[in-house]
């Protein structure tokens, strides 16, 4: 039976949801031109999607090489009733094939992505330790005892009972570790065909205005989230504008990020094969090798955090002026490297201060604790760049990162005291491992540092303005694996 767009979107809460948050943001955003991607399968690698993106890497006069990903991405929780059978992993096959085949694979039309949290693996016969999951999933090779997907945990400046001593000025919302079954990440320019996606997996039985059978996932599973990304060069702007933010101002005119400068550089992640199981010529971290059940597959862990935007701008209240602390010039210090990479416009305030176009430079794993030393530092101040405390374990050892960022903006009331809507970071990350992403995120805070050197809290990058609210890591397996993967051995 077809039901209206309207109707499947009534019966299933969090896809509404994700539904309004797409038409928030797409009313400010415009559908880019694109070509379409050339005939080419997609990769087995699934967040490879760099050859679809049918643009290149452009510098938009600034020098530095950035490239813009597809406008809109969701991404959709959901939790399991029940364990898959082979009839399932049939139903997720023919679901999966169905959306590539009325939205051909591309930023111009869609790219889905189906990712798996440890819930789901303990549901498979014997456990997460069972003799089914053990033989095929990878383990470090650095300590075989462990594998590649182990639960997210709280980072060192999370706030929550693993942390009593972190307080933020703003935002004091205790992290939440989810326990997700699955991940499903959509992406693509256009918010109406995301729409129908998410109309279809409610029950529309419409696809692109052809009749195809929903997903029969009644009994099986349940959305339990949904979050909006969006990333486009000024869309912040325009919807702080929109929304009269009182910070409005001070976002530069064509930053895709709400801090005000992109992070969207070629150079600042790794190709896609280094984030992997198998990993490439540059580094190789797991067990996994070419061939095996996961090779081409990666961690992906996905956070949600609030993002303190008076306090970027040192603004006491609503209604105070920015301070001096908000500066460009401070502010391009927390979010790259200690020393000033560009001092910024006379107006250190409107439209940024300075330009959102920068280049991001790798200053090598130590960079970090010189400049909490204070050395090489203006005046031999002592504080430490986001950027530069990232890259104390980013990268390996010929320089190439060992991860792919897929992070931007969210504008949404989830987890937000009072339940207004607040500027977001919607981020998501691909490495070879859960123990690889926590050594990021824990050089990225940078506390032993801080530490050890009397570093002020205020000089440490970009921490004291950003709340995580939740987190979970999930395996992404290859493509060829990707629907409720080793299921079909049981």
């Amino acid at each position: 039976m077809e039901i209206s767009r309207r109707d499947a979107l009534k019966r299933a809460g969090v896809l509404a949801a994700a539904v309004g948050a797409l038409e928030a943001a797409g009313t400010l955003a415009f559908v880019p031109q694109r070509a379409l991607a050339a005939a080419a399968s997609p990769s087995d690698i699934q967040f490879d999607i760099a050859k679809f993106l049918a643009v290149p890497p452009q510098t938009y006069g600034s020098g530095v090489k950035f490239q813009m990903p597809p406008v809109h991405t969701v991404f959709l929780t959901a939790a399991l009733e029940r364990t898959p059978t082979k009839a399932d992993q049939t139903e997720m096959d023919r679901v999966l094939g169905a959306l590539e085949q009325y939205y051909p694979w591309g930023a111009a039309n869609l790219v889905t992505f189906v990712a798996y949290g440890l819930p789901y693996f303990g549901r498979l016969p014997g456990g997460v330790k069972g003799k089914l999951v053990a033989s095929h999933m990878p383990r470090l090779l650095t300590d075989k005892s462990r594998y590649v997907l182990e639960e997210a945990v709280p980072g060192p400046t999370d706030v929550g009972p693993a942390n009593p001593q972190i307080h933020k000025e703003r935002y004091n919302v205790d992290v939440v570790i989810e326990h997700n079954d699955l991940l499903f990440t959509l992406r693509g320019d256009d918010p109406a065909f995301l729409t129908d996606v998410l109309a279809w997996f409610g029950g529309s039985n419409k696809l692109r205005g052809h009749t195809v059978t929903s997903p029969a996932w009644t009994g099986l599973l349940s959305f339990t989230s949904s979050r909006h990304m969006f990333v486009q060069m000024g869309l912040p702007k325009s919807i702080a504008t929109k929304h009269g933010m009182p910070f409005a101002n001070f976002i530069q005119h064509q930053s895709p990020m709400w801090m005000g400068f992109a992070d969207q550089q070629v150079n600042g992640s790794g190709p896609a094969p280094i984030c992997t199981f198998a990993g490439n010529s540059s580094a190789h971290l797991t067990t996994a090798a070419a061939g095996d059940y996961f090779d081409n597959g990666s961690i992906q862990h996905l956070s949600h955090l609030i993002l303190d935007m008076l306090q970027f701008f040192a603004m006491k209240t609503p209604t105070s002026p920015p301070g001096q602390d908000g500066e460009f010039i401070q502010r391009v210090q927390y979010a790259f490297h200690a020393p000033d990479i560009v001092p910024g416009n006379k107006n250190q305030f409107t439209d940024g201060g300075g330009p959102s176009l920068l280049p991001n430079q790798n200053k090598g794993p130590h960079y970090a604790k010189r400049t909490a030393l204070g050395i090489g530092t203006n005046n031999g101040e002592q504080r430490m760049g986001h950027l530069s405390c990232l890259q104390r374990s980013s990268r390996a050892a010929d320089g190439t990162p060992i991860h792919l960022r897929m992070d931007g903006p969210g504008f949404d009331a989830m987890d937000v005291p009072g339940g207004r809507r607040l500027p977001k970071l919607q981020f998501t990350i691909f490495v070879p491992s859960a123990q690889f992403f926590k050594t990021l995120r824990v050089n990225q805070a940078s506390l032993d540092l801080q530490n050890e050197f009397g570093v002020s809290p205020k000089a440490n990058g970009l921490e004291r303005f950003i709340t995580a609210t939740r987190r979970q890591n999930f395996l992404i397996p290859p493509r060829r694996n990707r629907a409720f993967p080793l299921v079909e051995l049981t």
